[in-house]
C-alpha cells in the first residue's frame, strides 16, 4: 500500500516537473535523446526529464547596439561609426541547430559588415548617404543570417565620429562654398542692376526734361528726411556754358 502511494507520488512529481510553459511570443524547440523532435507551440507542454530537453526561443524583435567601429573611408580618412540593428527569429529550430549563440553571431556579423561597407564610400558620401549605406548593410547581413532562421528588419547608422582636424577642414570647406555662393549671387545682382540702369538711362535720354524731373523727384525724397545731407550736383553743361561766357 505504501509502495503504491510512493509510486503514485513519484509519477505526479515527474509529470509536474515535465510541464513547461511556452509563452505566446515564444516557441520551444524539443529534443528527444538529443534529436530534434518538434516545435512546441505556446501553452503548457510536456518535456519528460532525462530523455527529453528543450530550448525556449523568443520571437520578438530584438535590438542590438553595434559598438563603435574604427573604419577607414575610401579616401583614407579614419572615422568611428556605430549603429543599431533590429532583428527577429523566424525559424526557431534553425536558430538553435544551425548556429551557436545566434545573438552573438548576428552582432559580430553586423560589426564586420559595417566596417567593410563603410570602407567603400568616401567621407562626404558617408555623411550624406546614410540611408543607402544602412540599406546595403541590412541586405548583406539579412542574406547571411537567413540560413540561421533570423530576419534582419532594419539597420540604422547612429553616429559618425570624425577627427577634430577633419571637422575644422570640413567647416572651412563649407565656409568657402557659402562665400562662393554669396559672391556669385552678388555678381548676378549687379549684372541685373546694371542692365536695368542701362534701360532706365535710355528711357531718360529720349526726353530732355525727363532727367530734370527725375532729379527734382530725388531731391523731394531726400528733403522728407531732415537727417539727410543733400548734395546738389551741377551738370557739366552749365559749367561749360559758364566758361564760354567768360571767354
Amino acid at each position: 500500500m505504501i509502495f503504491g502511494y510512493f509510486v503514485l507520488g513519484l509519477i505526479v512529481v515527474i509529470v509536474l516537473a515535465s510541464i513547461k510553459q511556452v509563452n505566446q511570443y515564444e516557441k520551444g524547440v524539443k529534443f528527444r535523446f538529443g534529436k530534434y523532435v518538434e516545435m512546441m507551440q505556446p501553452g503548457w507542454r510536456l518535456v519528460f526529464p532525462i530523455i527529453e530537453s528543450w530550448r525556449n526561443i523568443d520571437l520578438r524583435v530584438k535590438t542590438v547596439d553595434v559598438p563603435s567601429q574604427e573604419c577607414v573611408s575610401k579616401d583614407n580618412i579614419s572615422i568611428k561609426v556605430n549603429a543599431v540593428l533590429y532583428y527577429k527569429v523566424v525559424q526557431a529550430e534553425k536558430a538553435v541547430m544551425e548556429v551557436e549563440h545566434f545573438m552573438y553571431a548576428v552582432s559580430q556579423l553586423a560589426q564586420t559588415t559595417m566596417r567593410n561597407i563603410v570602407g567603400e564610400f568616401e567621407l562626404d558620401e558617408i555623411l550624406s548617404q546614410r540611408d543607402e549605406i544602412s540599406n546595403k548593410i541590412q541586405t548583406i547581413v539579412d542574406k547571411e543570417t537567413d540560413p540561421w532562421g533570423v530576419k534582419v528588419t532594419r539597420i540604422e547608422l547612429k553616429d559618425i565620429e570624425i577627427p577634430d582636424d577633419m571637422k575644422r577642414t570640413i567647416a572651412k570647406v563649407a565656409e568657402a562654398v557659402r562665400e562662393r555662393k554669396a559672391i556669385i549671387l552678388k555678381a548676378e545682382g549687379e549684372t541685373i542692376a546694371s542692365k536695368n540702369l542701362s534701360k532706365a538711362a535710355q528711357e531718360l535720354g529720349k526726353n530732355p526734361g525727363a532727367l530734370h524731373l527725375r532729379t527734382l523727384q530725388t531731391l523731394n525724397d531726400l528733403s522728407s528726411d531732415k537727417s539727410n545731407t543733400v548734395i546738389i550736383g551741377i551738370p557739366l553743361e552749365i559749367l561749360r556754358a559758364y566758361e564760354k561766357m567768360k571767354k
